[in-house]
């Protein structure tokens, strides 16, 4: 096998070198195929000494990945646990829903399940969608900001042949509003959609365009524009996100009476109180995008097991909790995830594994994406309570002691 330490320290290429770079293996008219597959993999062993003995293997026609992936050449096996039951009561999701996570990170799935297991004993986790929007934000450019200011108005104006030129790119996109921003000479468009059972980011690039040459068309002075002048934020946490929506705005929220709080965690109402000023200020202190514990865990454990597209995370972990102590030492906890961008048609979410895992929360296909946000914002809830409680305890080392890395 070649020596891979030498190869980093050659010299860089030059442009002649460069242009008779080795290509990997590819047929332009049946590249989805076992055999491209298998030439792919022996292409790698010969040039790595990789053996790909698990990464070769897999369970499915290479047929069905047109759209998700290019130069396919194997799987990667990420294990999947099983937590629950979580039980939602939702105004979508409703009864005792056991969720798959993939993860390689031990105690993740039992954490979530001590979650699940408290959520449950105090008569399940009730969820709301309370907002539902998907942008792509062209910039156009005018030649000052007077003009600028009254391209807006025109926009304003024509709303209706925006929306229409917009929607005839779609069968399930709607275009909502189209909220307007003023830099200098320039005018943000933010240009908002339902987007249906899809998460929605191509299909509303392709209606905003055909919305933008419209205006560029119809306007008298023919502006300019860039399809994404980045107030979508697309696959980026922002401000603007968590306070105007990017996905679904879904709340999940639960009252935990003491008693059960001190008999499953070993912890006090009061304590979980006093717990949250401070992880408050610590929030506010960092700039965090979320000030719970963390939303990030399980949904990326989510997104990996039904096919979700797993960099929204940037996104989809940005959230508020809120919480009170009541009179009677009850705790209201609240989760608001406020851009949170899921899937349950299209994309990877038809994918044979993704499917099976989609299936198991009764989640696929259409009709379900409001459902399927419930159940994601009700295990970031139970994952918050379950580690939240386990630092009051002393256990969250403890736990990784016995279960994951540390051990």
């Amino acid at each position: 096998m070649r020596d891979r330490t030498a190869v980093r320290e050659e010299a860089p290429m030059t442009d002649v070198q460069s242009s008779h770079r080795t290509r990997i293996p590819r047929d332009r008219e049946h590249d989805y195929t076992d055999e491209m597959a298998h030439k792919r993999q022996s292409f790698v062993a010969e040039r790595t000494g990789a053996d790909l003995e698990h990464v070769r293997n897999y369970s499915f026609d290479p047929a069905v990945l047109p759209g998700n992936v290019e130069n396919f050449t194997g799987v990667a096996q990420v294990p999947i646990g099983l937590a629950g039951p979580l039980t939602v009561r939702g105004e979508h999701a409703q009864g005792d829903f056991f969720v798959p996570l993939a993860t390689t990170e031990g105690t993740l799935v039992a954490s979530y399940n001590r979650g699940m297991r408290l959520i449950g004993e105090c008569g399940g986790v009730k969820t709301t969608v309370v907002d539902d929007h998907m942008q792509r934000a062209p910039a156009f450019m005018l030649p000052d900001a007077l003009q600028a200011r009254e391209f807006g108005r025109w926009v304003d104006e024509h709303l209706d042949e925006i929306r229409a030129a917009a929607e005839a790119t779609t069968r399930s996109g709607k275009l909502t509003y189209i909220g307007q921003h003023q830099i200098g000479p320039l005018r943000y468009l933010r240009v908002n959609y339902t987007t249906g059972d899809a998460a929605g980011q191509n299909m509303t690039g392709k209606a905003t365009l055909a919305a933008c040459e419209w205006i560029k068309a119809n306007h008298p002075d023919h502006p300019r524009y860039v399809l994404s002048g980045a107030i979508d934020t697309d696959k980026k946490h922002s401000q603007i996100n968590m306070l105007m929506t990017r996905g679904k705005r879904v709340v999940a929220e639960v009252t935990i009476p003491d008693e059960v709080l001190q008999r499953i965690t070993g912890v006090t109402t009061r304590q979980l109180f006093e717990y949250r000023q401070i992880g408050m200020a610590g929030a506010f202190m960092s700039g965090a995008a979320y000030n719970g514990a963390h939303a990030a865990n399980g949904l990326t454990a989510m997104f990996i097991a039904t096919g979700q597209d797993v960099a929204n995370v940037a996104e989809s972990h940005s959230g508020v909790t809120y919480a009170q102590l009541l009179d009677n030492g009850d705790y209201y906890w609240s989760t608001t995830l406020t851009s949170l961008i899921v899937a349950t048609y299209g994309g990877g979410t038809g994918l044979p594994t993704q499917r099976e895992c989609l299936e198991i929360l009764g989640c696929y296909g259409s009709g379900k994406v409001n459902k399927f946000a419930e159940i994601c914002a009700g295990v970031v809830l139970a994952g918050d309570i379950s580690l939240t409680s386990a630092i009051l305890a002393g256990d969250w080392v403890t736990s990784h002691d016995a279960l994951g890395r540390n051990r």
